[in-house]
């Protein structure tokens, strides 16, 4: 099966949505992410043709149609879910793609019952969690840039750093670009190519030139 005349069918494996790190079972650290971007990446790439996987965080949104879900919560257990999948996959034709919004901290201590007022001191210590992005090897790899200043910037130094072959880049802060629109406006970076500057588009565009982007 091909995804289209004379271009393979791929593997996409896809991230979406915050992750959640609990502090005790009432209280989490997050971010606004909705899941959006991600869902929509894997909703183009089935419709490719392409076989999806999505990883998804705690969102709301439905499946789209002919995608596989895997749901998970923190950042630890989305990168198991990852190696999981990837063990499973053949290098030579997966993509993994990191639209997940992944909490770079959590509570050094996560508490079995809800913590009193008279319990907490207003220090909040925190460990870093995994650079999942950062940590997969062998695989192609796509991340995602959402910054709120200069993000080419930025981006270009995601995309040595993490040794990625695009990454996306955009600036939240904008309008219609930021967490929970359906729209986006991005700057696709990829290795030995000029920057692609899209305009202002449904995240469901975007989502289609990324995919194209991958198939190239």
């Amino acid at each position: 099966m091909t995804a289209r005349a004379g271009k393979p069918k791929l593997r996409f494996v896809v991230t979406a949505g915050p992750t959640r790190e609990w502090l005790d079972p009432v209280r989490f650290l997050s971010n606004p992410s909705t899941g959006k971007m991600g869902f929509a990446i894997a909703e183009a790439a089935a419709r490719r043709g392409h076989e999806a996987i999505l990883i998804a965080g705690p969102v709301s949104l439905p499946t789209p149609r002919g995608v596989e879900r895997i749901d998970v919560e923190t950042a630890r257990e989305m990168q198991a879910a990852v190696k999981k999948t990837l063990a499973r996959s053949d290098p030579a034709n997966t993509v993994f793609i990191s639209a997940a919004a992944v909490a770079d901290w959590r509570p050094a201590r996560t508490a079995s019952k809800k913590l009193k007022k008279s319990e907490m001191d207003g220090v909040l210590r925190l460990v870093r969690n995994p650079d999942i992005l950062k940590s997969i090897r062998g695989f192609r790899k796509v991340g995602f840039a959402a910054e709120t200043g200069n993000a080419l910037r930025e981006a270009a130094r995601k995309l040595e750093s993490k040794n990625l072959e695009m990454i996306v880049a955009n600036d939240v802060t904008e309008k219609g670009a930021g967490f929970g629109t359906d729209t986006n406006r991005v700057v696709i970076l990829k290795r030995g190519a000029a920057p692609e500057r899209l305009p202002l588009m449904s995240k469901k565009a975007v989502a289609r030139a990324i995919v194209a982007g991958c198939e190239k």
